[in-house]
């Protein structure tokens, strides 16, 4: 048995995980990358690690089932979940899905490590005192229903009582990853 802890890393950007493997390995982690859910399965029959970074979405799929197999697999495993578009809606569900904490990219090594040892949380974290912008909100309102959907497009518009090219527009200029 090694010394070293272990971590996977669950990311689709290969050069983002390959960036973020190296600096971990640098810092004396087993590193291994998964690009989607089905490689990681493959890796997880050969050894669960005890820590694990997860993108929110995957090419086209969501980073959330990902989080609750890994869970699965080890309750104790300190998971991370990465993302360029946070919202409320996807924290909440990673957080329920066994995730001890949310960042939203750019993150780096030292935020993620820093985020593995808040797991047990930290209740003197002040509340915010300044409500949301409307585009904060809509854009949450997107990034719910968009989960919801599968990140149907199409679907999600018709739910949120849009037109598709209306939403489509918005996600060209801030798009979900």
């Amino acid at each position: 048995m090694t010394d070293q802890p272990s971590l996977i890393i669950v990311e689709d950007d290969a050069t983002f995980a390959r960036t973020l493997a190296r600096s971990f390995e640098r810092r004396g982690y087993r590193v291994r990358v998964a690009a989607n859910p089905a490689e990681l399965d493959l890796l997880l029959d050969a050894e669960v690690p005890e820590r694990a970074v997860v993108d929110l979405k995957l090419g086209t799929a969501s980073g959330l089932p990902c989080v609750a197999t890994l869970h699965a697999r080890d309750p104790e495993m300190l998971i991370v979940v990465l993302t360029g578009y946070a919202s409320i809606a996807t924290a909440v569900e990673a957080i329920k899905l066994g995730a001890c904490h949310y960042l939203v990219k750019p993150s780096n090594t030292d935020d993620i490590e820093a985020a593995f040892g808040k797991a047990p949380g930290d209740a003197s974290v002040p509340v915010a005192g300044r409500a949301s912008s409307i585009k904060t909100h809509e854009w949450e309102m997107i990034n719910e229903m968009l989960a919801e959907t599968g990140f149907n497009i199409s679907e999600t518009a018709r739910r949120l009582g849009m037109h598709r090219r209306t939403l489509a527009r918005k996600l060209e200029k801030r798009p979900v990853k």
